[in-house]
């Protein structure tokens, strides 16, 4: 047996680590640090680790992608997104519409789609639709709250927008996922989609209210909570594949839903992060960079990369600040949720990674996403200060200690 997996492993969490200490140093997220670690050891670079050598790694990078999705899904506030009302949801619908209209039109005016793939071209073309459509407001609301600007009425609107655009977001990938083979019936595929929520609305409400008696049984925390939620987590992602054909973290994500809101959601999220942090998500972020080539990013696709990243900055303003202004918010109100919006981060490479498996997105046009990504997560912080033009900053709160040791 070849144990090199274990040497691979070693190297990727160590050089994520250090380059993303470096990139927290700059003042930048640390999974700008973690792309460039799986830059610098793919292919356009030392070229160490192969993924196509290591099913291994491949492996653990799909649950990283399962984990990532769960905790979204935990973190994810159900009463808050009930608080944001219609304003939220015609934010979230304009920076979702107009992002998905602007990255197909792109694709098709660049006509970046592979004959060779499964998928039909014009499937591939609105798939980076799909992937602008998405929003990582982690960056946001760190910036916000180093800024004090997180309770504003935009700050708000951002956050809650935001919880509803990542519901939008699975949705339109379930979808287009869904719509991936050609031999599938639309309509037999729009009604498993139908079916699999139905499933999860029944189903996740019965388990939300089984699992809150179960844990308030007991006023400390035990470990026994948090195997049984990534458990479940795990349940929720192959019953939606392989019985409702539906993508696997659009199954975690739903879980992440049922978990959240229980009495021991924040020891369970800890948990899971911990998880995630020490190993999944590393190797993740990295296989994400180890997927990128040189030999596909001819003259066409620079060019469409530099124009992606335009069209990816534009639409979320543009779609976002629109819905703003349609809710009576300010003009620099509207710009500043438009700015709030911008930050892709690990929510596009998700989503692109799963079109890449798929066949819905070429290995030439991973690349541009990916620098899409990268830009867009270091120039919002950028843009969010310029936007509410304030320099002060608010520490943000440290984690709280837990009253007592979980069980062995």
């Amino acid at each position: 047996m070849d144990y090199s997996y274990l040497l691979s492993i070693a190297i990727i969490l160590l050089l994520t680590k250090f380059l993303g200490l470096v990139s927290g140093r700059i003042r930048l997220p640390q999974v700008v640090g973690a792309l460039l670690a799986g830059i610098v050891l793919g292919p356009i670079a030392l070229n160490l680790i192969s993924l196509d050598s290591s099913p291994v790694l491949s492996a653990l990078s799909e649950i990283g992608v399962v984990v990532l999705m769960f905790s979204a899904g935990l973190e994810t506030d159900i009463g808050e997104m009930k608080k944001c009302g219609l304003a939220s949801m015609i934010i979230a619908l304009c920076g979702v519409i107009v992002p998905l209209v602007g990255g197909a039109a792109v694709a098709f005016a660049f006509g970046i789609a592979d004959p060779t793939l499964q998928a039909g071209e014009l499937l591939q073309d609105v798939f980076v639709g799909v992937v602008l459509t998405a929003t990582s407001v982690s960056i946001t609301v760190e910036t916000l709250k180093e800024m004090g600007k997180l309770s504003t009425r935009a700050g708000n609107a951002i956050l809650g927008a935001a919880l509803i655009d990542d519901v939008l977001g699975i949705i339109a990938l379930t979808i287009i996922t869904s719509l991936a083979d050609p031999n599938v019936n639309i309509g037999i595929t729009l009604l498993k989609i139908l079916l699999f929520f139905v499933f999860a609305i029944l189903v996740g409400v019965a388990m939300h209210y089984v699992l809150n008696i179960w844990m308030k049984r007991t006023t400390y925390n035990l470990r026994r909570y948090a195997i049984v939620s990534f458990a479940i987590c795990l349940i929720f992602a192959y019953v939606a594949e392989e019985v409702f054909g539906v993508a696997n973290i659009t199954g975690a994500f739903v879980a992440g839903l049922v978990i959240s809101g229980v009495s021991k959601t924040n020891y369970i999220e800890r948990r899971i992060n911990t998880l995630s942090y020490m190993l999944l998500s590393p190797i993740f972020f990295a296989s994400i960079g180890l997927k990128v080539t040189l030999p596909g990013m001819s003259a066409n696709i620079l060019i469409f990369s530099l124009v992606l990243l335009v069209v990816a900055v534009i639409t979320k303003i543009v779609g976002c600040g629109l819905g703003a202004k349609m809710c009576k918010y300010t003009t620099s109100e509207s710009v500043q949720i438009g700015i709030g919006m911008i930050s892709r981060g690990e929510v596009a490479l998700i989503v692109a990674d799963k079109g890449l498996s798929l066949g819905l997105l070429s290995s030439s046009v991973f690349g541009p996403i990916v620098i899409m990504v990268m830009v867009t997560t270091i120039i919002t912080p950028v843009l969010l200060k310029l936007a509410f033009k304030d320099k002060k900053k608010k520490p943000a709160e440290s984690e709280p200690v837990e009253n007592k040791p979980a069980e062995a």
